[in-house]
């Protein structure tokens, strides 16, 4: 295991002062009887959203077909955007075609939300997915495609409904077959004429 790979601990104590602090700064009373276990509260979310385990991610079996697409599709997550700290969510499609292995099905899902328990963005975390299955399959034949809401466009700012749709493709995935059948089974359009 990397040190990136490490699970982060939080510091509790210092979240449930800071949240207090917040509390106060916005003009709230932290000693009222709706407010008084919100900064445990929210300390107690930060820790089960950092410190996630997401168990064991790198099992596999010996492929039954070579070149064969494997994909997994409706893998729902939820994120915390870098940017405000607000809530995003995502259905990922994650698809790659099988050369000497196969990974474990429950494994998609783990290793999605690896990854989106971080402050991230939806680009970075189709990446590390696709990133983290190239390594444990070691193949560059990955897609990871992501369609998303983020809270800080919705709630705030411009205040409007969306989907953002983000893709990360690598090795047979850029040619145009290979990415139009795994994009069938997502849902999602993309254009043709360009390498993605």
């Amino acid at each position: 295991m990397s040190d990136s790979d490490q699970v982060k601990k939080i510091d509790h104590a210092r979240v449930k002062a800071l949240v207090t602090e917040l509390l106060e700064a916005i003009g709230e009373d932290p000693t009222r009887e709706g407010l008084i276990e919100t900064p445990r509260r929210i300390a107690n979310f930060w820790r089960e959203f950092i410190e996630y385990d997401a168990g064991k991610l790198d099992t596999t079996f010996s492929a039954v077909k070579h070149n064969q697409m494997v994909a997994v599709t409706g893998v729902k997550v939820w994120s915390m955007c870098e940017h405000h700290m607000l809530p995003f969510w995502c259905d990922l499609s994650i698809a790659y075609i099988a050369e000497e292995k196969v990974l474990g099905l429950s494994k998609f899902a783990r290793i999605a939300h690896k990854h989106a328990h971080k402050l991230t963005l939806q680009e970075q975390l189709v990446s590390d997915v696709a990133n983290e299955l190239k390594e444990i399959l070691e193949t560059e034949n990955v897609a990871v495609m992501a369609k998303g809401e983020h809270l800080c466009m919705t709630m705030r700012g411009i205040k409007t409904p969306h989907r953002m749709i983000s893709t990360a493709l690598s090795g047979k995935f850029h040619q145009s077959e290979q990415r139009m059948e795994s994009v069938s089974y997502t849902h999602l359009t993309l254009p043709t004429n360009r390498e993605v």
